[in-house]
């Protein structure tokens, strides 16, 4: 391999690894909130934790599906739920019948 190749794999798994640390840092403050009283965000939908990480949600992180908002407690989630929406809408109250 030469060395432009070895930079840009080196910069791609950076990248990789900043993403998938990223979202679980961005949960750990939510999760302490979780513990303390009345701080819980809770949805006009229902909706109080995270379809794909179970964290509870961000009231600021938030796409619209089947015109529908749908809440996560990171922004990186987002990405996994639009991969496979199906999968998660069993967990959110906002699509139970």
């Amino acid at each position: 391999m030469n060395k432009k190749m070895i930079f840009l794999l080196s910069i791609l798994l950076a990248i990789s690894a900043l993403v998938i640390v990223g979202c679980k840092k961005e949960t750990e403050p939510a999760a302490q909130q979780a513990t303390e009283p009345n701080t819980t965000f809770i949805a006009d939908n229902g909706q109080t934790t995270c379809p794909v990480m179970g964290g509870p949600i961000n009231k600021d992180i938030f796409v619209e599906y089947q015109g529908k908002k749908v809440y996560f407690c990171c922004a990186g989630c987002i990405e996994q739920f639009n991969k496979e929406p199906e999968k998660y809408l069993p967990k959110l109250p906002q699509f139970q019948n």
